[in-house]
């Protein structure tokens, strides 16, 4: 029965994610998913087998194996076992934050297998974790995700820029104004492809664009495919290729430190497709979406690749394709797992120039970035410190963006967490709302001047005693003739409507004297007055 109603669920969509679209179309977007984030997963292992002082042959293999185990982890994450897999579209790759204590094992002379060692161990850590990692979604309120989600957007766009700018700053071309017009016209061709009238085209207007720009590039003589034919064409990921792991202490400790950055990432990443999808994420589906993430973490060394975790950008694929469908996103791992086991493939995918995937990356990243800023709109900012939270965390994440080096005299371990703008974000984000939020006592309206003011606002019955050409100067509120129309409290309106209806006064100077104290005839008027009036008041408070 529970299998009868899976199925249903899935063909007729109760879950946005749960569409199924046509088996060409899905893997059209799913291609897109793929190109999306394929300068970035090759990125690592072209960095940490430099580090390693590699040859071509041996980074090639490591750039295989990552696309290999990418493909695997997406289609767990995706469509997701018992378990194991948060359901959602999110497609999974070798991590960032691993590279710095990569390199770090690396220069100390412990070798590559040592780093495998450190990663296998530190994630099967994280999957015993996992669980009980899973439980800070009730930390994570609007004013904490639209922080983060913000956060990943903009410490995404120096990625793009690079990308835009050749992506070698060893280059001689780099930052050349034919490699940023090449990217500029990427982005131009995203724009007019995403405004025209066809659905199809709109949403695949970064696969179109980014075809188009190559096509320019080859044209031009930008790109380069000589480079596709040499090599094999279909090579299996051979399992400990570069020999048994070696297990550190110190680098498995290091490495564990990474894991949690990852897997703070990783939640975030759910939950921002969750909200880009607009569908229900709880602790559960956060806790098997993380399993999925240490598991593919775990078995990664065994094929020769890293520490796996979600690729934001293909987050804001999402957001902007409004294709939301995880089977798309599976397809897009059946694709990278053919570009494991045919390098040719690969090679061709590699020719993409670089400046076109950063053209199609600040859309892309820049609609991440949007999402996060829709979701802080629906934050609450009246007589709380949300103000300060969203300040306070957001300036923490960019801290890393703007200064690379800031964090470069801290202890390594701190370094590595904080070095992550995502992470610095998210940690300040859930540290500051559990100090304001959750840990009440002491809190006041009035303790910041950044306190958001509430919002200006009149009562209904209060305009209508207006009338047309009334207006406030100096303090006052003048009628149309120029006379001042005295503002009373409401307990002294209730003085002066009682005296009216007995005919005890009728003309506003009587009124004035009763706001002023000057007509209370005896101590009970007296003592029902708020006092004597010293200026205009709005809403019972004096100006």
């Amino acid at each position: 029965m529970n299998a009868a109603k899976t199925t249903r669920k899935t063909i007729t969509g109760q879950r946005p994610e749960d569409e199924r679209l046509p088996i060409g179309k899905s893997f059209a977007y799913g291609l897109q998913h793929v190109l999306t984030m394929y300068g970035g997963i090759i990125a690592v292992p072209l960095i940490v087998g430099t580090a390693a002082g590699m040859s071509q042959d041996e980074i090639a293999l490591l750039i295989a194996s990552c696309l290999f185990v990418g493909g695997a982890a997406t289609i767990l994450q995706s469509y997701g076992v018992k378990f194991f897999g948060s359901q959602l579209p999110l497609v999974q790759g070798v991590s960032f934050a691993g590279v710095a204590t990569m390199t770090a094992i690396l220069s100390g002379g412990g070798g590559i297998e040592m780093v495998f060692g450190s990663v296998l161990v530190a994630s099967v850590i994280g999957l015993a974790i996992a669980p009980f990692f899973a439980k800070v979604i009730k930390f994570f309120p609007p004013v904490v995700t639209g922080v983060i989600i913000t956060t990943i957007g903009l410490t995404l766009m120096p990625v793009a820029a690079n990308w835009a700018m050749g992506g070698n700053s060893q280059a001689d071309d780099y930052g050349s104004l034919a490699n940023i017009a090449l990217a500029a016209g990427t982005l131009a061709a995203v724009l007019l492809l995403s405004k025209l009238g066809n659905a199809a085209i709109s949403r695949l207007s970064i696969l179109l664009a980014i075809v188009a720009g190559t096509v320019v590039a080859a044209l031009l003589g930008i790109a380069d495919f000589s480079n596709v034919g040499n090599g094999a064409i279909f090579a299996f990921p051979q399992p400990f290729a570069f020999g048994w792991p070696v297990f550190d202490v110190a680098a498995i400790i290091s490495m564990t430190i990474v894991i949690l950055v990852t897997m703070t990432e990783t939640t975030a990443d759910i939950l921002a497709v969750g909200e880009i999808a607009k569908t229900k994420v709880n602790s559960r589906r956060i806790a098997d979406g993380l399993r999925a993430d240490m598991l593919s973490s775990a078995l990664a060394p065994v094929f020769n690749s890293f520490t796996q975790t979600a690729f934001a950008q293909n987050v804001g694929l999402v957001a902007i394709t409004g294709v939301k469908s995880r089977f798309v996103v599976t397809a897009g791992g059946v694709i990278m797992l053919v570009l494991g086991l045919l390098p040719i493939l690969g090679r061709v995918v590699a020719a993409v120039p670089t400046p076109v995937l950063g053209g199609a990356g600040i859309v892309l990243f820049g609609t991440v970035a949007a999402s996060g800023i829709r979701t802080l709109s629906k934050v609450d900012y009246k007589d709380n410190m949300n103000m300060i939270i969203v300040a306070v965390s957001l300036a923490f994440g960019m801290i890393p963006v703007v200064s690379p080096t800031f964090y470069d005299e801290f202890p390594t371990w701190f370094g590595i967490i904080f070095h992550s703008g995502i992470s610095s974000a998210a940690i300040m984000a859930v540290l500051l709302n559990l100090l304001f939020n959750h840990l009440k006592a002491g809190n006041s309206d009035q303790q910041s001047s950044l306190v958001a003011s509430p919002p200006r606002m009149v009562r209904e019955d209060e305009l209508q005693a207006l009338q047309d050409g009334d207006y406030y100067q100096g303090g006052k509120l003048m009628a149309a003739d120029g006379t001042e129309i005295p503002v009373v409290t409401a307990q002294q309106y209730q003085i002066v409507k009682e005296k009216l209806d007995k005919g005890e006064i009728s003309c506003p100077e009587d009124i004035r004297r009763i706001c002023d104290g000057d007509a209370a005839e005896d101590p009970e008027d007296a003592g029902e007055s708020d006092g004597p009036s010293t200026g205009v008041h709005a809403a019972g408070k004096e100006h």
